[in-house]
């Protein structure tokens, strides 16, 4: 998916046109609340039976430098590990225990991530995650995550 360099996302129009390739390539948009509804909207999508998720970036998503901002990408591959997690495993409730990131390149607003996430290893009480943050196929983020299955919503 190729974004339009010379639009900021943030811009109506531009989101508009972002949303429909996004819906146009079977992406279909995540209901968020709390601070993920800050940071999205998240897209996803199953692809031969494995889940995708994307962010498109915008504005809001820059640090100082005007690239996208490290946690923001720490974020997304958590969320998109443990929404895998989840929806392998048929368990409601898990916590992030341990998430190991690793900042490959460089995002900048306007690009696309998207998330890959996949399970490496699953026990009675834990899940071992991996995932790769990529845009245009290029790696921005590798990330490692353990999600532990809890009893309950507290």
């Amino acid at each position: 998916m190729k974004r339009d360099r010379t639009t900021r996302s943030g811009n109506g129009r531009h989101d508009q046109q972002t949303a429909a390739r996004l819906k146009a390539d079977g992406w279909t948009i995540l209901e968020t609340t709390g601070f993920m509804h800050l940071i999205g909207p998240l897209w996803e999508r199953k692809v031969d039976g494995q889940y995708e998720f994307a962010l498109a970036t915008e504005d809001k998503h820059h640090n100082r430098r005007g690239m996208v901002q490290g946690g923001v990408m720490m974020t997304f591959a958590d969320r998109t590990c443990g929404m895998t997690a989840r929806y392998v495993s048929g368990k409601e409730f898990m916590a992030t225990v341990q998430l190991d990131t690793h900042f490959v390149d460089a995002g900048q607003i306007g690009d696309i991530l998207i998330s890959r996430p996949r399970v490496v290893r699953s026990t009675r009480s834990l899940i071992f995650m991996s995932t790769e943050v990529s845009v245009d196929g290029r790696c921005v983020v590798m990330a490692n995550g353990v999600f532990k299955i809890l009893k309950g919503p507290g």
